[in-house]
């Protein structure tokens, strides 16, 4: 039986210990991944007494104004598991996800929408940076029938790659049309986690705008002048959990202005948005859910898996090979002693004071008897034996 036992943890000790060995390797590299079945999630943000551009077509009439007011902005999520796996190239099969995003800016005294875009890209399983993909598209005039490959997405733009690195990366920005780089800054603690800080800083950058808005804008705010153009700037930081790659906060201080060929610049954005309480909270549960799960796979498992393993080899082998305890008992001991006689012991036949060994006689082995328990009498001397 204990053979069979000790067979039977042998065998489950070697397989605990090929799990614990293939957990890191195998399973690990799957978790640190984009799923392709990723819930849908939604950012807010929050920019407090903003200034920004109201543009009102009612007719032909339009109106044109810079008024001030508090502006939320809902950022949606929504990834597309059907696309990802039927519009993907070949190239990009089981490497990337497609992503639909979509962002709503309003008013919050009356819900009145400033501005809105929506997009659809690709984006890379593992580093979270934008794939090469043709068929990525951006809409920010609400406009039907947006052209297919009318940007091009480079670097990071929603995520940053799992295992993020202490070091500069590139973030896409939208008004740029292009990535440029955010700077690591160091570490912060955002409601008891560890975050990378990044700092992108884009200063006084000339937007590439069509002629007629700027006609437009020039007409309403500097009459008379030949034409200008619209100056950006942005201060974007973005705390980034190191291990899932995903915001934990994020902040952007955005500048716009018309700077007309002559005349005074006219601000036309000036709104510092900042996560609300309630995402960077959000966000936190999902980084300390999502670390505890890679760190179950990668880290507590093989080890729990392995010192599981050892203890089960190591017992398994001690019962094959331990000795029988009865067998030992009859090699150490091969006359048994009965119990209700005691064991012979030499001072025993020693000599006892007043004894004679010589007076104890011999038996003989010459008697005959019918009864072997009576022995047969010899006659006396002159006697005749009876028949």
């Amino acid at each position: 039986m204990k053979l069979r036992v000790g067979a039977a943890l042998f065998g489950l000790g070697v397989l605990l210990l090929v799990f614990a060995a293939g957990l890191p390797f195998y399973v690990a590299p799957a978790v640190t991944k984009l799923p392709y079945d990723l819930e849908p999630t939604t950012s807010v943000a929050e920019a407090k007494n903003a200034r920004f551009l109201k543009i009102t077509r009612v007719g032909d009439s339009v109106t044109i104004e810079v008024p001030q007011a508090d502006l939320v902005s809902n950022v949606e999520v929504i990834p597309q598991p059907d696309d990802t796996k039927d519009r993907l190239p070949k190239e990009l099969k089981g490497d990337a996800v497609i992503w639909d995003v979509y962002q709503t800016v309003r008013r919050t005294d009356n819900q009145d929408v400033v501005s809105q875009y929506s997009t659809e890209l690709a984006l890379d399983r593992i580093s979270g940076a934008a794939a090469s993909w043709k068929e990525q598209w951006l809409n920010e005039t609400g406009a039907d029938g947006t052209p297919v490959g009318n940007v091009k997405y480079t670097g990071q733009i929603y995520k940053f790659p799992f295992g993020t690195a202490k070091r500069d990366y590139q973030i896409f920005d939208r008004d740029l049309k292009r990535a440029t780089p955010a700077k690591f800054l160091g570490t912060e603690k955002i409601k008891g986690i560890e975050a990378y800080r990044f700092e992108q800083r884009i200063d006084n950058e000339v937007l590439n705008t069509p002629e007629s808005s700027i006609q437009t804008l020039v007409g309403k705010f500097a009459p008379g002048a030949a034409g200008g153009q619209i100056v950006y700037s942005n201060i974007r930081t973005v705390w980034v959990d190191p291990v899932t790659g995903a915001f934990v906060n994020v902040r952007e201080q955005q500048h716009k202005e018309l700077r007309p060929t002559t005349g005074t610049p006219t601000v036309l954005l000036d709104a510092d948005f900042n996560y609300t309480d309630d995402t960077v909270s959000r966000s936190v549960e999902t980084v300390k859910d999502n670390r505890f799960k890679i760190g179950l796979i990668s880290f507590w498992g093989p080890i729990v898996a392995g010192v599981l393993g050892l203890l089960a080899v190591i017992f398994g082998v001690w019962l094959v090979t331990r000795p029988e305890g009865g067998a030992a008992r009859h090699r150490a001991d091969p006359t048994p002693t009965r119990v209700d006689q005691e064991p012979v012991r030499d001072s025993d036949t020693a000599e006892q004071p007043g004894v004679l060994t010589d007076e104890i006689p011999a038996a003989s082995t010459n008697w005959k008897s019918e009864d072997p328990t009576v022995p047969t009498q010899r006659p006396a001397p002159g006697e005749v034996e009876q028949r």
